[in-house]
């Protein structure tokens, strides 16, 4: 194991921590670093971690203990949802009725529900078709849709803040949503919102979930 690296996560890692509350899950975002980062941050006590990949995740999720956790936050392709169903214990970034549907085939399939976070789109700029995520208005309806699906598990409300701007009134509205999510599904109360760059202001309104990786990893 490389020592000056481990200090250097370790140092990092103690900093953020410090920064955030005991309820609140850190979920260490490790896509793009080396599995040798991964093993260290299981060392140093750390159990959840994001992947964007498919492809990283199935590779490093196979290094560590069951007991890690595996957050897949990057956009859903259809073709590789089996192997994403296949290691990841949450997916943050569900946001199209079809993508539910088969996940919930997959899930079933290997006798479990795939936990879902809803990923709603927080750009102010509706002409911005990049952004992943349901606009906002469209919640309830795609909850309705979705509720049929028996192999999912919806456990709340996933947003990106933009990055150019003020992020409060995008964790106000990302709050918003988790508030009319509960009312339909009432044990749907977590909220992953805020990185490295925002995540003071995502805990501000009601973040459960942080998703932290260049301010413990570095840059990449």
């Amino acid at each position: 194991m490389n020592i000056e690296r481990k200090k250097e996560i370790a140092d990092a890692l103690a900093s953020v921590r410090a920064e955030i509350p005991h309820h609140v899950t850190l979920i260490v975002v490790t896509k793009t670093f080396p599995a040798s980062d991964v093993e260290i941050l299981y060392g140093l006590g750390e159990r959840n971690f994001g992947e964007n990949r498919d492809s990283e995740g199935a590779e490093k999720s196979a290094l560590l203990p069951d007991d890690a956790q595996w957050h897949f936050q990057g956009g859903i392709q259809s073709n590789k949802l089996r192997s994403i169903v296949t290691w990841s214990d949450y997916i943050h970034s569900l946001d199209e009725v079809r993508h539910a549907e088969k996940i919930s085939t997959l899930a079933l399939e290997m006798n479990k529900k795939q936990n879902c976070f809803i990923q709603i789109n927080l750009d102010s700029d509706q002409r911005n078709e990049t952004r992943s995520g349901i606009e906002r208005s469209g919640l309830a309806r795609f909850v309705d849709e979705i509720s049929l699906f028996s192999g999912i598990n919806i456990v709340g409300v996933m947003g990106v803040g933009p990055l150019n701007s003020d992020p409060r009134p995008a964790f106000v509205e990302l709050q918003s949503a988790s508030h009319e999510l509960q009312k339909v599904v009432p044990g749907a109360t977590f909220i992953s919102g805020g990185m490295s760059g925002d995540f003071h202001i995502a805990l501000e309104y009601g973040a459960t979930h942080v998703r932290i990786g260049s301010s413990i990893l570095g840059s990449r």
